[in-house]
């Protein structure tokens, strides 16, 4: 088990915040806990950390939205998701653990940028409409979400893109994302045993933070009904920038 003061440093806000984002904010703000946990720790450490949390996380999920995902989509995107996971499991010693974190550096900041670019064009536009992309569109993103989740958990900003322009109701939207998930992480399980992730010392300290992705569940439930979400996505939008920085940074230097 891990026992250095910085890495828990890191470690605890990671889990709490896929906790939280899961419960209340939409699991793509997730994708943060990589980029944190990685300033302490390599990227494959951390991943192989996060996956138990995630399936534990995933599992209150399905119970949350269980019988309300919109399957349709679902049939869409899953296979195309788990093509990705196949093409992560074969690249994944192929690349530097720094250059993974790196990409997962690129992928935070570009995240951040392309809903800064929503935003703003929804507000020119008084609020956008619904906007049905392709399927192609659908099979793209997905496979670039099963990709860049099996190296670095953080699959949801490739989802988002599609997902957000739809719209969808908030409950089928969680419903969808929580099934999607919960299907990815639980593929990873043999491929992270045939790459040697799964060591008894990133097991158990899987165990530890385990409770805290619980608790910032339950945060997650009370802060979507109290805090103003523009103020949180400020903040995480912050946060996601400076360690996607701060991560291309140590791959450049």
């Amino acid at each position: 088990m891990f026992t250095d003061p910085l890495f828990y440093a890191t470690a605890i806000p990671a889990v709490l915040i896929i906790g939280i984002s899961k419960a209340g904010f939409g699991s793509a703000f997730g994708s943060l806990a990589v980029p944190l946990m990685a300033l302490t720790i390599t990227v494959p450490q951390a991943t192989a950390i996060l996956l138990p949390v995630l399936c534990v996380m995933d599992a209150l999920g399905l119970r949350a939205y269980w019988g309300q995902a919109d399957w349709k989509m679902l049939r869409l995107i899953l296979p195309a998701g788990l093509v990705g996971i196949v093409l992560g499991w074969l690249l994944f010693k192929q690349i530097d653990p720094k250059y993974l974190g790196a990409l997962v550096g690129v992928t935070a900041i570009g995240f951040v940028m392309l809903r800064s670019w929503q935003g703003r064009k929804a507000k020119a536009a008084g609020g956008l409409p619904p906007y049905k992309a392709p399927d192609w569109i659908g099979r793209l993103c997905a496979f670039g979400s099963g990709f860049t989740s099996f190296i670095a958990h953080a699959g949801g900003p490739p989802m988002s893109i599609y997902t957000i322009p739809q719209k969808l109701n908030p409950v089928t939207f969680a419903a969808t994302m929580t099934v999607f998930f919960a299907v990815i992480n639980l593929s990873k399980w043999v491929p992270y045993y045939t790459l040697e992730l799964l060591r008894w010392e990133f097991l158990t300290t899987s165990l530890v933070l385990i409770p805290l992705g619980a608790l910032g569940n339950y945060l997650g439930l009370h802060l979507a009904k109290t805090i103003n979400p523009a103020v949180f996505y400020k903040i995480i939008n912050v946060s996601l920038i400076a360690s996607g920085v701060k991560l291309i940074y140590d791959a450049l230097k």
